[in-house]
C-alpha cells in the first residue's frame, strides 16, 4: 500500500510514494524470527506491523498431556534468557492449588536464584546492543562468572530445571555462597564501563507515552522507563520480596536512553538482592517430599511474577488430574513488541535497530 505525494521542485514537480520494507523474515529457521512489516517517507517510518508467529510451538497445548514436572520442563524455554524465573510462575502456582508450605530456605535460595538470573538477562543485552563506537560484549567475562555458579548448582547453562513443586531439587554445593559473592563484585565492577556503553545511546528516541504503556499491557522496565511504577516484585510481593527493602527504578522520558538506564540500574539493585539474600539464608530443607505423581486439586489460580522482561503470568486450571487441563500464559515479550505500531511512526530508519533493541524481547517468549 504506498501513499502519493507531489513535492514541489521548482517549476517541475516530483511525485513520489511511501516505501514498503518487509524487515525479516528472511529464513523459516533463523534463530530469534521477528518480521516488521514497515511503511517509510524517506528515511522516517510512517507505520509498522509486527509480524509473529514465526516460531509458534504450542507450548499452551503442549502442557494439556504434560504432568507437571514435564510442565515445567517446556515454560523453561519461552523465554531462554529468563529460564529460571519461568519456573517459578508455574511452581508457585501448582503450590497454591496444594496449599503447600514451601521449605523457607528453599524460598530464599529462589529469590536469590531469581536475581542472578535477572543479573544473567540484562547483561546479554547490555553487552551485545550495537551502540556507534560501543566495544561489543561489553561484561560478558563477568557475566559468566554469574553464568558458572548459576551451572553450579543447577548443572544446567542454560535451561535449570533447578524448581519443583515443593522447593527445589538439590541444595547449594559447599562454598556456593562464597563464589557467588565473587561473582557479584565481579559484575559491580564492570558496571562504570556500561554505564558508558548506555551513554552512547541516542536521546529522545524512541518515546514510549506512559498511557500507550497501560493500553498495551507493557511491563517491566520497558514500562518503569516511561514512569509506570510498577513492579510485582513490591506490590504483589511472592518469594522472600516482602523481606527485603529495595528501589524500584523508574525514569520519565520514556525514550530509548531510558530503557536502557532503567535495565542497567536494575543491575545494581539485583545485586544487592542477591548480597541481603546471602546474608539472610536460613538452614534446613529445600524442598517438600512429593508422592511420585503430583495432582493438582481441581480448581483455578492465577500466578505472575516480575520476570526481568516483565510480568509474566500462568493461569492454571485443572480437574484433579496430574495434567493441567488449561495452562494459559501472558508472557512479558508478547505486550511489550505489541507496541510497536504507537512506538516506531516517527523513528528513523537508522535509529531503528536501537529502538527495538531497546525493548528487551525474547522471540520465543513472544510465539511461545
Amino acid at each position: 500500500m504506498t501513499r502519493e505525494l507531489t513535492v514541489g521542485i521548482g517549476a517541475a514537480e516530483l511525485t513520489t510514494a511511501d516505501l514498503v520494507l518487509d524487515l525479516g523474515q528472511h529464513h523459516p529457521s533463523n534463530h530469534g524470527a521477528l518480521r516488521l512489516a514497515l511503511v517509510l517517507d524517506g528515511d522516517v517510518v510512517v507505520r509498522a506491523e509486527p509480524v509473529v508467529g514465526w516460531m509458534h510451538r504450542g507450548a499452551e497445548k503442549l502442557f494439556e498431556v504434560r504432568d507437571y514436572r514435564q510442565v515445567l520442563v517446556l515454560a523453561n524455554r519461552h523465554d531462554w534468557l529468563s529460564a529460571f524465573s519461568n519456573e517459578i510462575g508455574i511452581a508457585l502456582a501448582v503450590e497454591r492449588m496444594l496449599g503447600m508450605e514451601v521449605p523457607e530456605r528453599a524460598t530464599w535460595l529462589r529469590t536469590l536464584l531469581a536475581e542472578l538470573n535477572r543479573v544473567l538477562n540484562h547483561l546479554m543485552f547490555l553487552g551485545t546492543t550495537p551502540f556507534e563506537g560501543a566495544r561489543p560484549f561489553t561484561g560478558f567475562a563477568e557475566r559468566e562468572a554469574v553464568q558458572r555458579v548459576m551451572e553450579e548448582v543447577s548443572g544446567g547453562r542454560l535451561h535449570y530445571m533447578l524448581n519443583q513443586v515443593g522447593g527445589l531439587k538439590q541444595d547449594v554445593p559447599a562454598g556456593w555462597p562464597v563464589r557467588v559473592r565473587r561473582a557479584v563484585e565481579g559484575v559491580r565492577g564492570v558496571l562504570p564501563a556500561l554505564q558508558q556503553l548506555v551513554d552512547a545511546c541516542p536521546r529522545g528516541v524512541g518515546v514510549l507515552r506512559p498511557e500507550t504503556a497501560l493500553a498495551y499491557g507493557v511491563s517491566g522496565p520497558v514500562a518503569r522507563a516511561c514512569g509506570v511504577d510498577v513492579d510485582l516484585r513490591r506490590d504483589d510481593p511472592y518469594l522472600a520480596y516482602a523481606e527485603l527493602a529495595f528501589p524500584v527504578v523508574v525514569r520519565s522520558d520514556g525514550d530509548s536512553w531510558s530503557r536502557f538506564a532503567c535495565v542497567l540500574d536494575q543491575v545494581g539493585v539485583s545485586l544487592d538482592l542477591v548480597d541481603a539474600c546471602l546474608d539472610r539464608l536460613p538452614g534446613g530443607a529445600v524442598n517438600v517430599r512429593l508422592p511420585k505423581t503430583v495432582k493438582a486439586p481441581e480448581g483455578h489460580t492465577y500466578a505472575w511474577t516480575e520476570n526481568p522482561l516483565g510480568a509474566m503470568g500462568y493461569y492454571l486450571v485443572s480437574r484433579g488430574e496430574k495434567t493441567p487441563w488449561r495452562l494459559a500464559m501472558r508472557t512479558a515479550s508478547f505486550n511489550n513488541v505489541s507496541a510497536l505500531p504507537a512506538l516506531l511512526p516517527g523513528v528513523h530508519l537508522q535509529d531503528l535497530v536501537t529502538v527495538l533493541a531497546s525493548l528487551f524481547f525474547v522471540v520465543g517468549d513472544i510465539d511461545k
